[in-house]
C-alpha cells in the first residue's frame, strides 16, 4: 500500500480547501457554469440524469481497509448507502449533494484519497493488473512504476488540458492482464538481451466511438527513460492531436492519420529534446517510491496446504469456488481471492456499504489490510494464506461476495447506463439482470466455458463492450432503447474489437439472442476447451448471424 509523504498529503488537502472555495463561488452565483465545469470536472464531480456523481480515484485499484471503511461511511452519510466500483478501478458515488462534495473530499483527504484527474482532458487514473506485484509471471512489480507516472503526470502543467481524456495501462508480467492494447498508452515490462529491464510501448488504443488496437511505437524502452518518453509522446500528441472535433480528438486517430511508423518517428524526434534530461529516472528515485509501499509480512509456509486440499474433495461447492476465484501467489502457501460482486440480481460492480466494512474486516484478517479492485468490477483479496480459504469462502457466502462465476457468463462488466448517465442511450443495468437471471444455472454456465459478456449503455463504452466476447452497446431508435451486439472482441496479447452481427434488438429480445448465440457456439465448437471466441475468430460472424437472425424472424 503506497503511504503518502508530506507532500501528498498537503497537496490533497490544499485541493480541498481550493474546491470547496469554487464550489462556494458557483453556489452563490459568482461562478458560471461554463467556468464551474472544467474545475469540477477535474475534481472527479459529473451532473448526471438524477443528480451529481462523484468519481473517487483509487490509484491503480489499490485499497487499504481504513480506506474502505472510509468509502463505506461516505456512502452513509452522503449517499444512499452503496457505491459502484468501475472499470477504471475508481469508485462512483451516484447521489451526493453538490454542497457536500467538498465536505466528501475532506472525508477523501483524511484516509490520503482524492477525486483529481478521474475526469476532465487530462492524464486520467493509471491502471494496472489486479494481481500486480503477486503474480508468478511477473517481470517487474508494476506498483511502483504507476505511482511513479501518477506523481509525475498530476496537475503536469503542459497536460492539464489535452485535446482529450487520456489513459494509460502498465502490466509487469508477460499475461497482459490490464488490457493495454486498448489504452491511449500501454506499457508492458520486458527485458531486452543484455537482460536489462525497460517496457513495451504502445500508443493509440482505445474504445468508444472508434475502437481500435493500440500500435507497439517502440519495442523497448529502458526503464530509466520511461517518463522522458512518455513526455514526448504526449508532447506530439498535445501538439497535433485535434482540438476542433471532440469525436477525433484522442490519439487512437491521431497514429491513425498519421499512421503508427510517422507517429512514432515524431515522438523520436521530440525524445531528442529529453532524453537524458532531468526527467531521467535514477535508481534511487525508484527506490524512494518503491519505500513508500508497506509489503506484506509473509510467514514462511509450504507450497501446498493439505487442508486445502482436503476441503476441495470434501466439498464440491467449495471446490468449484476455488478454481474459479482463487489465483496463484509468487508466494508459496499464499492465494489471491477474487470476490466476485456479480451476484444475479445486483447491479454488477455495485456493493453496499454494509459489504464494504464486512469487506474491510475480512481484508484484515486475511489479507494484510489490503485489497484491489479490478476493471472487471470485482475485488481482490491478494495475499490470503491457503489454509484461511474455507473459512474465508464460509464467510463470503452470506455477504453475496462468493458466486463462483469469475470468467463466466454472469460475471457480466456494464456501465451504470440510462438508469443514471445522462449520456447513455439505454439501460444497462436491467439487461445484465436478465441476462444473469436467465443463465443463472452454474452447471450451463461451466458447460458454456470462459465468456467475457460486456455491456454499454453508449457509444462512450465504459462497459468495454467492444472487447468483450459479446458485447452489447445501447442504441438510440426513434427515441427508444435498441441493443446492438458484437462478438468476437478480446482483451490480452492478442487483444481485438468485436464485430457487429446485424441490426440491433428491442430490450426484451437480448436474452434470447443471447441463448441463440450459445447454442450456436456449442454447435460449432471442436471440444470444451475451445472457448466462445476462439470459434468466432475460427469461423467468422456469419453462423452466428444466420442463427440469431432466422431465429427472430
Amino acid at each position: 500500500m503506497y503511504i503518502y509523504d508530506d507532500i501528498d498529503q498537503h497537496f490533497v488537502d490544499e485541493r480541498v480547501d481550493q474546491f470547496r472555495d469554487q464550489t462556494r463561488r458557483f453556489l452563490a452565483g459568482k461562478l458560471s457554469n461554463d467556468e464551474f465545469l472544467p474545475l469540477r470536472l477535474q475534481n472527479g464531480l459529473y451532473i448526471q440524469r438524477h443528480a451529481p456523481m462523484l468519481r473517487v480515484a483509487i490509484p491503480y485499484g489499490l485499497l487499504s481497509s481504513r480506506q474502505l471503511r472510509k468509502l463505506a461511511y461516505i456512502s452513509r452519510r452522503y449517499d444512499r448507502g452503496y457505491a459502484h466500483f468501475s472499470t477504471r478501478q475508481n469508485m462512483q458515488f451516484n447521489w451526493p449533494r453538490l454542497e457536500d462534495v467538498p465536505d466528501i473530499l475532506a472525508e477523501l483527504a483524511s484516509v490520503q484519497m482524492h477525486a483529481i484527474q478521474t475526469s476532465g482532458n487530462c492524464i486520467r487514473n493509471t491502471t494496472t493488473d489486479q494481481f500486480a506485484g503477486i503474480a508468478r509471471d511477473e517481470i517487474v512489480d508494476p506498483l511502483v512504476w504507476c505511482e511513479i507516472i501518477r506523481q509525475w503526470s498530476t496537475f503536469h502543467p503542459e497536460f492539464a488540458f489535452l485535446p482529450r481524456k487520456f489513459k494509460i495501462a502498465v502490466t509487469g508480467a508477460s499475461d497482459d492482464r490490464a488490457a493495454t492494447l486498448v489504452h491511449d498508452i500501454g506499457l508492458q515490462a520486458v527485458v531486452d538481451e543484455a537482460g536489462e529491464v525497460g517496457f513495451r510501448f504502445m500508443a493509440g488504443g482505445g474504445l468508444g466511438r472508434t475502437p481500435m488496437v493500440g500500435h507497439v511505437i517502440r519495442p523497448f524502452v529502458p526503464w530509466r527513460h520511461l517518463l522522458t518518453y512518455l513526455e514526448a509522446a504526449l508532447r506530439v500528441y498535445n501538439r497535433y492531436g485535434r482540438r476542433d472535433n471532440k469525436y477525433k480528438a484522442r490519439i487512437k486517430i491521431l497514429v491513425k492519420d498519421l499512421t503508427p511508423a510517422a507517429y512514432a518517428a515524431e515522438v523520436e524526434r521530440e525524445w531528442q529534446h529529453l532524453v537524458g534530461g532531468p526527467g531521467t529516472l535514477t535508481q534511487a528515485e525508484l527506490d524512494r517510491v518503491g519505500q513508500r509501499f508497506t509489503r506484506p509480512a509473509y510467514v514462511l509456509l509450504p507450497a501446498d496446504d493439505a487442508s486445502f486440499a482436503a476441503h476441495k474433495a470434501a466439498d464440491p461447492a467449495f471446490a468449484r469456488w476455488a478454481g474459479r476465484c482463487v489465483f496463484p501467489h509468487r508466494v508459496d502457501g499464499y492465494a489471491a481471492v477474487t470476490l466476485t460482486l456479480k451476484k444475479p440480481g445486483v447491479p454488477p460492480g455495485d456493493v453496499t456499504a454494509d459489504q464494504m466494512e464486512a469487506i474491510a474486516d475480512l481484508a484484515d484478517r486475511y489479507s494484510f489490510g489490503e485489497l484491489r479492485s479490478t476493471h472487471e468490477q470485482n475485488l481482490v483479496l491478494a495475499d490470503v494464506q491457503l489454509r484461511d480459504l474455507y473459512e474465508l469462502w464460509q464467510r463470503l457466502k452470506p455477504l453475496g461476495l462468493a458466486t463462483p462465476n469469475l470468467g463466466l457468463l454472469t460475471n457480466i462488466v456494464a456501465c451504470p447506463g440510462g438508469d443514471f448517465c445522462s449520456l447513455a442511450n439505454a439501460v444497462s443495468i436491467p439487461v445484465a439482470e436478465a441476462i444473469s437471471r436467465r443463465f443463472e444455472d452454474l452447471d450451463f454456465q461451466h458447460d458454456i466455458g470462459e465468456l467475457d459478456l460486456n455491456i454499454s449503455g453508449c457509444i462512450n463504452a465504459c462497459g468495454h463492450h467492444h472487447v468483450g466476447h459479446i458485447g452489447i452497446l445501447g442504441v438510440d431508435k426513434a427515441g427508444e432503447e435498441w441493443y446492438q451486439i458484437t462478438i468476437g472482441g478480446s482483451q490480452g496479447n492478442r487483444a481485438s474489437i468485436g464485430k457487429i452481427i446485424g441490426p440491433s434488438f428491442a430490450r426484451d429480445e437480448v436474452p434470447d439472442v443471447i441463448e441463440k448465440l450459445l447454442e450456436t457456439y456449442l454447435e460449432l465448437r471442436h471440444g470444451e476447451l475451445e472457448r466462445f471466441v476462439d470459434v468466432v475468430h475460427r469461423v467468422g460472424i456469419t453462423p452466428f448471424k444466420e442463427a440469431v437472425y432466422v431465429a427472430a424472424h
